[in-house]
């Protein structure tokens, strides 16, 4: 019953486990018989398991050889047998590697890390955000997921593509969204703004409801699904034509305002835009004398951030309080 047994187990191992089981074994048998049958050209069982290996690789290096007719016979059966088996083995271990890289490079790998960002959605902003964090931040890793790219997009960055829809638990369940730590909801350009911030929304809950830690940013297109957004478990929600429609108003009022504010943001390179919580020792300091001791640091303090609604503050009188936060350019 025992040996049933271990034969069933061995079956369903996978195919490369069991072929380099089988050719251990046999390496081993070879070796030790090659020992027995002749001890004086063959000192040791590790004389034999050495010459069992060369022998079955092809290579030959002709330092030990059998001399005697049951070694020679021993080693033609070695040659039958050992040479078809490590050649199936690495022709196993060629076609996962292969099947392997397909699986990554079409979306079907499953992402098993965790602490990474899962991104949803391919296009530009998507392509932009991924960039830049990608060469700012290295030891992130982020997970892309989108129905509408037939292979991966994004080679050359540590993005992981999982091909299909956000809104499917199976879809999100392979981007290991369980583990994850953000996830970046973009707006789908290909739909009209109403249908693409109900499929936002949809995403968002599916995604809360397998994790309701990881800090969801979501992108809303209409004002008037900013609180729907927030209801389904938006942590922050970023509205792209707000902040578009903001850019070309103040291109209105003063020509080249927003040609200048959109190069400031190019020229960002090497600092990003961050909330700081105060130090003990800043607490209870006027904002200008904060504002002198960060610029000391390279870090420019833009301004306070209080209050429930993210209010901000940039009176130079007004003290530093605990609950602020300091919004600040910073390397």
């Amino acid at each position: 019953m025992r040996t049933r047994n271990v034969l069933l187990s061995y079956w369903r191992w996978p195919p490369v486990l069991r072929l380099f089981v089988s050719a251990s074994a046999l390496i081993v048998l070879f070796g030790a018989l090659m020992r027995f049958i002749e001890p004086e050209t063959f000192r040791t069982v590790f004389d034999g398991v050495w010459w069992a290996i060369v022998t079955s690789a092809t290579i030959g290096y002709g330092d030990i050889v059998p001399k005697t007719v049951a070694g020679k016979l021993a080693a033609i059966g070695l040659i039958i047998l050992g040479t078809g088996i490590l050649t199936a083995y690495f022709a196993s271990v060629s076609a996962a590697a292969a099947a392997r890289e397909t699986a990554f490079t079409s979306g079907q790998l499953r992402y098993t890390e965790r602490g990474h960002a899962v991104i949803v959605g391919w296009n530009e902003r998507a392509r932009e955000v991924l960039l830049r964090l990608a060469r700012h931040d290295a030891s992130m890793r982020f997970v892309l997921i989108d129905a509408t790219v037939p292979s991966h997009p994004l080679l050359n960055a540590p993005v992981h593509f999982i091909k299909g829809t956000a809104s499917d638990d199976a879809v999100l369940e392979k981007a290991n969204i369980q583990e994850a730590r953000f996830l970046l909801i973009t707006a789908d350009p290909h739909k009209a703004e109403a249908e693409a911030d109900k499929d936002t929304i949809v995403t968002l809950l599916a995604a809360k409801s397998l994790n309701p830690s990881v800090y969801a940013i979501v992108e809303i297109l209409t004002g008037r699904n900013v609180q729907n957004a927030f209801r389904a478990g938006a942590d922050e929600v970023i509205q792209t034509n707000l902040l578009a429609s903001f850019a070309m108003a103040a291109s209105l009022r003063s020509p080249g305002a927003a040609s200048v504010w959109e190069t400031a943001l190019y020229r960002l390179d090497g600092q990003t835009l961050c909330l700081l919580e105060p130090d003990e020792q800043q607490i209870g300091q006027p904002f200008a004398a904060v504002q002198q001791q960060l610029l000391k640091q390279n870090v420019t303090l833009l301004g306070v951030i209080h209050g429930d609604h993210g209010a901000i503050s940039v009176a130079p009188d007004r003290p530093i309080q605990q609950s602020d936060r300091l919004f600040v350019l910073a390397p």
